[in-house]
């Protein structure tokens, strides 16, 4: 049986190699909780090791951002990002580099924070990272997401745990889902890779017009973007190299066509954004607009992670997600959108992931208008899959098949 160290090694590793892909000569720039030094410290190590030429490392505190966001003035947080934050993150693009976030932040860190003043700082974000975020979806740099614990995210999830407890199990629930547990972790992902393209080979040469939802609280039809692409596992990029966003990932995704959304979706999972909870929400649809919007918890931060900006209220990204998943079936509800995204059916309020639009990579806004492609300064996930999901996908002649049955998939 591998020691925790042996794990936590092979679990850096797998995001150097798997995950970042890390290319000689490449910089990589990690945003990580200061809570998981060690894990990234491992990762250091082996982008050293695998011919990376520069680590840096933004260390988050989300204590000290609290005592920012609650005692800064408001002309302040308006202009959150500086221009030689801005230069850092835009020059990631410019030279094919790499970028690595460490997710592991207490989703409850900025509650009691108004929201508006969070706000104030994601629009300035969103705002000033245009070219970044935009390079990001195109494929222009390598980058991934993998999740670290906290103190403060472990009691989360398992609260009737002692601290030292619950981050022990929320480690070894993070290991399972990222395959180090196995005994050859990268065959592994290989393997779970080759099964994820053989969905998104199928569903490429279908061609679907239309995805019908159905479920407890939920009546949905969705238009795919005409030139849609689905995409799963990893990522090319735009200079010929192969990465995986998400370690883990269970996800196939596309582009919806912005103006056809229309009904009702209630969510199956919390959301945690912009430092607090969402629980028990819907969104309803009219011509791909959000025109209502419920919440039992986290109304207020629902409100204005919508208001962000006009694209905030349109659908930017359709996940298809088995719900007997290997991370559904650990019954673990991770208040983490990197881990429950990947237990689950859902889609994205916000920017459209311009990749999985054939020629879409450099339009500007006024043309992905144009085209009915989402644009925005933010792009959040929702989960929404369930066990008594059912998705028919409908061709251009009106012929409809079942795609989902059950929560799972029915091809």
């Amino acid at each position: 049986m591998k020691t925790f160290e042996e794990k936590l090694d092979q679990y850096a590793e797998l995001v150097v190699k798997v995950g970042l892909s890390m290319q000689e000569g490449q910089k990589l720039l990690i945003s990580s909780p200061i809570e998981a030094a060690e894990f990234t410290r491992k990762v250091t190590k082996h982008a050293y090791e695998n011919g990376c030429n520069r680590v840096m490392v933004d260390w988050v505190d989300t204590q000290t951002n609290r005592i920012h966001y609650t005692s800064a003035k408001e002309e302040v947080l308006k202009d959150d990002l500086q221009s030689w934050e801005i230069e850092k993150y835009n020059s990631l693009v410019e030279n094919h580099d790499c970028f690595l976030m460490v997710t592991g932040n207490d989703p409850n860190a900025y509650k009691g924070v108004p929201s508006e003043r969070m706000m104030f700082v994601q629009k300035n974000r969103g705002e000033k990272l245009q070219a970044f975020s935009a390079g990001q979806l195109r494929g222009d740099m390598h980058w991934a997401i993998a999740g670290a614990p906290t103190a403060g995210w472990a009691k989360s999830v398992f609260p009737e745990k002692n601290e030292e407890e619950a981050v022990e199990a929320l480690w070894e629930a993070i290991f399972k889902t990222v395959r180090v547990d196995q005994a050859d972790p990268v065959a592994a992902w290989e393997e779970h890779v080759k099964t994820l393209s053989e969905k998104v080979d199928y569903l490429n040469e279908q061609r679907f017009k239309t995805l019908h939802y159905k479920s407890e609280g939920t009546d949905l039809s969705i238009d795919l973007h005409p030139d849609h692409t689905w995409i799963g596992g990893g990522h090319n990029s735009t200079f010929g190299t192969y990465y995986i966003p998400n370690l883990p990932t269970e996800e196939v995704f596309t582009t919806p066509r912005k103006y056809g959304v229309n009904g009702k979706v209630s969510s199956s999972k919390p959301l945690s954004a912009m430092g607090n909870l969402i629980d028990n929400f819907s969104l309803t649809f009219k011509d791909g607009k959000v025109v209502e919007f419920t919440a039992e918890e986290g109304y207020d931060t629902l409100k204005q992670l919508l208001s962000i900006d006009d694209g905030m209220g349109y659908l930017g990204e359709v996940a298809l997600v088995p719900y007997d998943s290997p991370i559904s079936n650990s019954g673990i509800i991770f208040n983490n959108t990197l881990y429950d995204e990947n237990a689950s059916c859902h889609l994205a309020i916000g920017t459209s992931i311009t990749m999985s639009v054939k020629d879409a990579g450099n339009l500007t806004p006024e043309q992905m208008e144009e085209k009915e492609i989402n644009h925005s300064r933010g792009h959040t996930d929702f989960m929404i899959g369930s066990a008594d999901l059912e998705i028919e996908a409908e061709y251009e002649d009106g012929k409809r098949i079942p795609l989902f049955k059950n929560g799972n998939w029915a091809i």
